[in-house]
């Protein structure tokens, strides 16, 4: 791979950093609710906080986080911050650091989310390649229906479906929660770990069916073009066994629009279970971001969202330097 290439797409990279950082500062300063106003009314309503007290408690904030000194320094402060990847401070949870709530928070995202992910893509790939290959039975073609009605759903209608209907109805699967009220936290307790998968097979499930029902469509579509290239057309009539067309041929090239939105969907992991691990009270990074945006909680807020974004623009500049192995046709050359 030339090192031109290589220092182009990192620069690129760092554009995007940039930019999504830019636009994470900018847009919450536009909202004209004041975070520390909303802190000292709800002191006001608990607490009885006000008049001269009040004021001087707003004072405090404000200089305590930043927020008194002019956009543009705190424009360059939050920058700098960002570089060194240091997220600031909770406002609602001081002096708790926002990476240490990304900390506690992002493993229940990645063992729920992330696994679910991978399931519906590795489920929707085989259904969406057994779909479009020509040689499949035709008792393949009736899961085409489902396929396109769960695609369609919104995976926060699929958590109630199944709340209402599994949880609250049937009394098979928990509510929610991550494990039982009086479980004890010990994670070489095996029995802890069954407790903890039990409780995670609904959202988990509902996120599954719906982004399986996606990746199947886009799959089969990709195995439709495919099998008209006229390299599929030379291996048939070479006589080449139907089990190698499929697997070496027909799957690999159609695989590459798939690992790409893979990738976007790995980067963006928090953005498509927002909702069910509210639904669920489930304590990810998806919860946590529902909860400091009512609260309106800039740091977390700010920190979620940049950490989403990073992982986003690095999985995708992962995926392009990988294409190369994943496809031979492929090549960096220069001015490419």
């Amino acid at each position: 791979m030339p090192v031109r290439y290589l220092l182009r797409r990192l620069l690129f990279l760092v554009g995007v950093v940039w930019t999504a950082a830019t636009l994470n500062f900018i847009l919450p300063h536009l909202t004209p609710r004041d975070p520390v106003m909303e802190r000292v009314a709800q002191l006001a309503a608990n607490q009885g906080l006000m008049g001269s007290a009040a004021q001087e408690y707003v004072n405090s904030q404000k200089k305590l986080f930043g927020l008194d000194r002019p956009l543009a320094e705190q424009y360059v402060d939050y920058i700098t911050r960002m570089m060194r990847f240091d997220l600031g401070f909770s406002m609602n949870e001081y002096p708790r650091t926002v990476n240490n709530i990304i900390a506690r928070t992002v493993w229940w995202t990645l063992g729920l989310v992330g696994t679910a992910t991978i399931l519906a893509f590795l489920l929707g790939t085989i259904l969406g390649a057994l779909l479009g290959w020509h040689k499949s039975p035709r008792a393949v073609s009736a899961l085409i229906p489902p396929l396109m009605v769960f695609s369609a759903t919104p995976s926060f209608v699929v958590a109630l479906i199944f709340i209402y209907l599994l949880a609250f109805r049937a009394k098979l699967f928990p509510l929610g929660r991550p494990y039982d009220v009086m479980s004890i936290v010990d994670w070489s307790n095996w029995k802890f770990l069954l407790n903890v998968l039990h409780h995670a097979i609904l959202p988990a499930f509902s996120l599954v069916l719906v982004a399986a029902g996606g990746w199947g469509l886009g799959m089969r579509a990709m195995m439709i073009t495919v099998e008209g290239e006229d390299y599929m057309i030379f291996g048939e009539a070479k006589g080449l066994k139907g089990s190698r067309l499929f697997l070496r041929y027909a799957l690999r090239n159609a695989l590459l629009p798939q690992v790409t939105g893979l990738a976007v969907a790995l980067g963006g992991i928090i953005s498509g279970s927002t909702l069910v691990e509210v639904y669920f009270n489930y304590p990810g990074l998806g919860n946590r971001l529902n909860a400091a945006i009512q609260s309106l909680d800039y740091f977390v807020i700010s920190g979620i969202i940049f950490f989403l974004v990073a992982g986003i623009a690095l999985a995708t500049f992962i995926v392009d330097m990988i294409y190369p192995l994943l496809d031979p046709r492929i090549t960096y050359q220069r001015g490419t």
